[in-house]
């Protein structure tokens, strides 16, 4: 029973991340709540699940599979903060080939921005979390965690592109094209700094933050 509440918290995450943006749930959800009212209820959802597996891991027996070295905060320092800003230049800008993109029908390949390095953004940041927290986590309910976060972004990604490649057909593979040709080095916009200021000030809040929602400081 000492690892009820996290299997439990695990089953949870599954289902709120499958069901509630599956036929027919998802078309009966949007029709009573509208889709802003379905994305901003169904975001709500998926931190709260989200932050319960986290602090059930915590909840879960210690067994150790190696030792924490304070060289290890260290990487998570560095890789969180492109997670940070990989995470504001991603998040409401129009993406066709991934989830979570706003606006897809005005999307320039020409400007892809940060779709220019990659295709699922989103999945990128989640694998980096969860690569660079699995380092100063030796305990099996946190390998177990971020195992599992790092193989879902992995293998979402490869899944996403097959279903998109469906859907979109040609148009998937003119618009990959059409990235390949355009520069290397966006340029710096208003919209592009104001981004990334905006995951500066992520980073910062997350450090503030970890001490008091995690109980671990980062910095120490």
């Amino acid at each position: 029973m000492d690892w009820a509440e996290y299997a439990l918290a695990f089953v949870g995450f599954f289902l709120t991340h499958s069901l509630p943006i599956r036929p027919p749930l998802r078309p009966w959800l949007e029709a009573r709540l509208g889709r802003s009212g379905f994305t901003i209820a169904y975001s709500a959802l998926s931190l709260a699940v989200l932050t319960w597996l986290i602090v059930a891991a915590g909840r879960a027996p210690f067994v150790g599979l190696w030792d924490w070295a304070p060289w290890q905060n260290h990487v998570v320092l560095a890789l969180m903060l492109p997670v940070c800003l990989i995470l504001t230049l991603a998040i409401a800008r129009p993406n066709p080939f991934s989830f979570g993109g706003a606006r897809n029908g005005t999307f320039d390949p020409a400007r892809p921005g940060i779709v220019r390095m990659t295709r699922h953004p989103l999945l990128l940041a989640l694998a980096l979390w969860a690569g660079a927290h699995l380092l100063p986590n030796g305990d099996l309910a946190h390998v177990i965690l971020f195992c599992t976060f790092a193989s879902f972004a992995v293998l979402g990604g490869r899944m996403i592109d097959r279903r998109r490649q469906r859907e979109m057909g040609q148009r998937w593979h003119d618009l990959r094209a059409a990235i390949s040709e355009s520069p290397a080095l966006p340029t710096l916009t208003a919209d592009t700094l104001l981004r990334l200021a905006a995951g500066l000030m992520l980073y910062a809040g997350l450090i503030w933050l970890h001490p008091l929602v995690i109980g671990v400081d980062p910095l120490v």
